[in-house]
């Protein structure tokens, strides 16, 4: 049965950001005191990144979701009328295609679950207006689950899903003047019903002078996507221009966020937001949305790769042919969004507030 929409859906889902023309250099640097903010120098010490491929398929125009599973990955686009995770073989072909019957509002991101399940967090929200966002669970036996959170403190536009090795959901929030909130459910998942999530922490991101993006330097301070390391020794979150890798120890998402992260300038791209470990946690894969797509390793500094890894508890990572079926349903891309000129007005009125 398809999600019913908390509110009438808004065409522009999934496409918040205007033209850099809009908002380039009219950002000063920001600094929220809400916690620790990132560095702003980055780590030295990584190989050169390399394209592994590119995406060509029009279901992805709007990639934003992805996940490496050994050779191959799970890939999810922004929008559609279907809850669709894609399988690309190591050419970015797409060879399969798993569904779930349930019309989403704004997917955002994607993980692999210890126990071999696909997680969708449908959690976009461009105008803050959800009374409740979902995460849409896919199982390799065809079955599907629909769990509906509900935030403490209003509504928020999430991208990034943080899947901890215990299995435990975390959302990071998308925030235009770099000031993330962390949230996780405050108890257990109910399928088709509703749970409370709780908040756990915050991430705080400056200006970097990274180049890329949709929305010039305001970019730099969006978290667009995040992702756990298959070892459980790391977990990352992204902008459109830069990524921050944390050590992780255990399940403590939250505890791993406080500490210091090393950060890496990503390659330019018009809009990215898809971003996962290697298979062997010590390089970043990461994508744009637009076609072609070029899905592009990041090799990691010295200072983000752990000294040992060790296998994830629980059962191994399940394979591709286990994450897949063979349902393909093609999706649409959504419309591009206007609204610029509203939308710097109420920029230029926050900025001048805290100035």
């Amino acid at each position: 049965m398809p999600e019913p929409a908390d509110r009438p859906r808004s065409r522009a889902r999934g496409r918040w950001p205007p033209p850099a023309t809009a908002l380039a250099g009219g950002l000063a640097v920001v600094v929220v005191a809400a916690g620790p903010a990132l560095a702003e120098e980055a780590a030295p010490g990584a190989a050169a990144p390399s394209v592994r491929c590119a995406v060509t398929d029009p279901r992805l125009a709007e990639l934003s979701g992805l996940v490496v599973v050994g050779e191959q990955m799970l890939a999810l686009n922004d929008g559609g009328d279907q809850v669709a995770v894609f399988g690309l073989d190591p050419s970015c072909s797409v060879v399969d295609v798993q569904t779930a019957p349930v019309d989403p509002y704004d997917p955002e991101d994607l993980a692999v679950g210890p126990d071999g399940t696909v997680w969708v967090a449908d959690t976009g929200d461009n105008n803050s207006d959800r009374a409740t966002v979902a995460l849409h669970v896919l199982r390799p036996d065809g079955t599907a689950s629909l769990h509906r959170l509900t935030y403490p403190d209003g509504a928020h536009d999430a991208e990034a899903l943080l899947m901890a090795p215990d299995g435990t959901p975390y959302l990071v929030t998308k925030e235009v003047l770099g000031a993330s909130a962390v949230y996780r459910p405050a108890g257990a998942l109910v399928d088709g019903g509703t749970v409370a999530l709780e908040r756990v922490g915050s991430v705080d991101v400056t200006l970097t002078g990274t180049p890329g993006g949709p929305v010039g330097r305001a970019g730099q301070l969006m978290i667009t996507g995040g992702a756990v390391a298959a070892d459980g020794s790391a977990l990352a979150l992204r902008t459109y221009t830069d990524a921050y890798v944390w050590p992780l120890q255990g399940s403590d998402v939250a505890g791993a966020l406080t500490g210091e992260p090393v950060r890496t300038p990503l390659p330019e791209s018009p809009q990215g937001e898809a971003v996962s470990f290697a298979a062997d946690s010590r390089a970043l894969v990461v994508a744009s949305e637009g076609l072609p797509s070029e899905v592009t390793v990041v090799p990691l500094p010295v200072a983000a790769v752990p000294a040992t890894t060790a296998p994830p508890p629980g059962e191994p990572l399940p394979s591709f042919a286990d994450l897949t079926r063979s349902d393909r349903s093609p999706l649409p891309a959504a419309l591009i969004a206007a609204a610029v000129a509203t939308l710097v007005v109420w920029l230029g009125g926050r900025l001048r507030r805290r100035s």
